[in-house]
């Protein structure tokens, strides 16, 4: 048993290591120092893991991650030499720029499952090669700015009743989940519309965006390489 728990317990640490994915456009243009950056506030869902491996959605808890994310981004674009502004999408989802947050949505899940999934496409393959289109020039024109960050956080967690159930599982052979978080950022020039530069910032069950320190590390994590 006592090995049982130590398997367990050096599963969690390994999870709760943060790992990062970096996709960066072929020959991008370094954003100038004094770019004008729109910080598009983070879109955020948690949930509860059930013991039958369920996802309830948690809007408390959501609404708590992004809120530190925010505050975590921001802290962290003031140390960088560029201006920005924050925007929430929810003031700004009428008319061609609420169209071009929705596309985003689109393009963003694309990306995952494309260049970060098991699918790829022929015209895809080995390059990074996204774009919005010449329309990202109404976010520029509206809000003043150069380009957008986006960010979008994903994230679950074992309830006891799964946490005891991945053990059970554990005592037959069976592997099963227990809960885990991801950050994805894209920056977007909003003068051609291009995807210059996106990563992923995956964490384990131990680290927490609900918490200040976990959220400062994943937002650090999934920024650490933005040509910013």
């Amino acid at each position: 048993m006592k090995k049982l728990l130590a398997i367990v317990a050096a599963c969690l640490l390994v999870a709760a290591c943060t790992t990062t994915n970096t996709k960066i456009m072929a020959n991008p243009v370094k954003p100038a120092p004094g770019a004008r950056i729109l910080l598009i506030e983070p879109d955020v869902q948690l949930a509860v893991l059930t013991a039958a491996g369920l996802h309830e959605a948690r809007a408390d808890w959501s609404e708590q991650g992004k809120a530190l994310m925010t505050g975590e981004i921001e802290r962290q674009m003031k140390a960088r030499a560029h201006s920005y502004q924050m925007l929430d999408p929810m003031t700004a989802m009428d008319g061609r720029a609420g169209q071009l947050l929705r596309l985003n949505e689109a393009v963003v899940r694309s990306i995952q499952m494309f260049n970060y999934g098991y699918i790829s496409l022929p015209t895809k393959k080995g390059a990074f090669d996204w774009t919005l289109g010449e329309g990202a020039q109404v976010l520029g024109e509206t809000y003043q700015a150069d380009y957008a960050l986006f960010l979008i956080g994903r994230g679950d967690y074992a309830s006891g009743a799964r946490v005891a159930t991945a053990v059970g599982l554990a005592v037959l052979g069976v592997g099963a989940p227990i809960g885990g978080q991801q950050c994805m950022a894209s920056l977007v020039d909003l003068k051609t519309g291009r995807v210059v530069w996106a990563n992923v910032a995956v964490t384990g069950p131990n680290d927490d965006m609900r918490k200040p320190q976990g959220a400062a590390r994943l937002v650090e994590a999934v920024l650490k390489d933005a040509p910013l």
